[in-house]
């Protein structure tokens, strides 16, 4: 896996694992018959599913960002839509609008492509802060609101961004307020040379990703496994030295002298909940400190800004939490 996550591999799960924990590695399996060397991904959007929370995904072009969402949502039986994000896109291209029907004279709501179980926002940062915005509420409260009426989006629902690191001509770069709302940022990078080699295999064999089936994907879990394993994760004990340590982490960022901003206390509730999941998926009914450095990354990487100096200086976000990681005591 890629260690920037901080996701990984665990050990071959037992045999009398619960039937929700196994779906979930079962699709995870599935996933890996489309998708080569981008494990910590995988994972790291499973763990959003369970936590219920959004997910940004950054990567140069070509790394299967969008086809990574295709494909884990053809293996959890869920409905995707996907939105490409243009300069000229408008809110109600995302949430829907009222349409006036001639035949009754009356007007009547049609649904936007955010109604559905994951919306893939691709290339979020090409449309402008109006647009951007229009996903906030869906976000936070998951409905929408038009002409002053409120409609409840489908249970699930997450919202995958992707994002390109590399290119920002004609971009809009996220708001703070929108990036707080994201529960986890993945990156998502170049694979290595035997993975390449893999990939390459693969399309001279036919390999075509446009069809899924095809490559053997199949569905092998649905939205009741994803909810009894929701239900699950929910009954997770976590120590109250395991919570302190969070809080600590999370204070440590807002200490930091490279920091300009530090996580907030949505930041920490998100470390606690992806940690929480991420011990259920890899089998255990707590949780432990290296689950809670294992997500710190993913979890908090967006939520912090560097100082224009430390920038200057070449620091990396990544960086500066690996370094907090290692100084903040971790209990016993």
């Amino acid at each position: 896996m890629n260690p920037n996550n901080g996701l990984q591999q665990e050990h071959a799960p037992p045999l009398d694992i619960e039937p929700a924990r196994r779906a979930l590695l079962d699709v995870r399996t599935e996933v890996g018959k489309a998708i080569v060397g981008q494990d910590a991904a995988v994972t790291g959007l499973l763990i959003a599913l369970l936590s219920d929370g959004h997910v940004l995904l950054e990567g140069v072009p070509g790394v299967a960002k969008t086809l990574l969402v295709r494909t884990l949502s053809t293996a959890l039986s869920l409905e995707t839509k996907r939105v490409q994000f243009t300069p000229d896109l408008m809110p109600g291209d995302i949430t829907g609008s009222l349409i006036y029907e001639a035949r009754t004279s009356e007007f009547t709501f049609r649904e936007g492509p955010v109604f559905t179980n994951i919306l893939l926002a691709d290339e979020i940062n090409r449309t402008p802060p109006k647009t951007q915005a229009a996903l906030l509420e869906a976000m936070e409260e998951r409905q929408v609101s038009v002409d002053g009426v409120s409609r409840a989006l489908p249970t699930p629902f997450i919202v995958a961004a992707t994002q390109n690191p590399v290119e920002y001509e004609g971009t809009y770069p996220l708001p703070e307020a929108q990036l707080d709302r994201f529960l986890l940022k993945l990156t998502l990078p170049l694979p290595g040379r035997d993975d390449e080699i893999e990939v390459i295999r693969r399309h001279s064999e036919g390999f075509d990703p446009r069809n899924l089936p095809a490559a053997g994907v199949r569905p092998v879990a649905g939205a009741e496994d994803l909810d009894a394993a929701r239900r699950a994760v929910s009954r997770v004990a976590i120590a109250p030295e395991v919570v302190a340590y969070i809080v600590d982490l999370v204070r440590a960022t807002r200490t930091s002298p490279s920091f300009q901003l530090g996580v907030s206390p949505r930041g920490a509730t998100a470390l606690l909940s992806t940690s929480r999941s991420w011990a259920w998926l890899s089998g255990r009914s707590f949780v432990t400190p290296d689950d809670v450095k294992a997500l710190t990354l993913p979890a908090l990487r967006h939520r912090v800004a560097l100082r224009p100096e430390a920038e200057m200086d070449g620091g990396r976000v990544d960086d500066v939490l690996s370094g907090i990681l290692a100084t903040v005591p971790v209990p016993r």
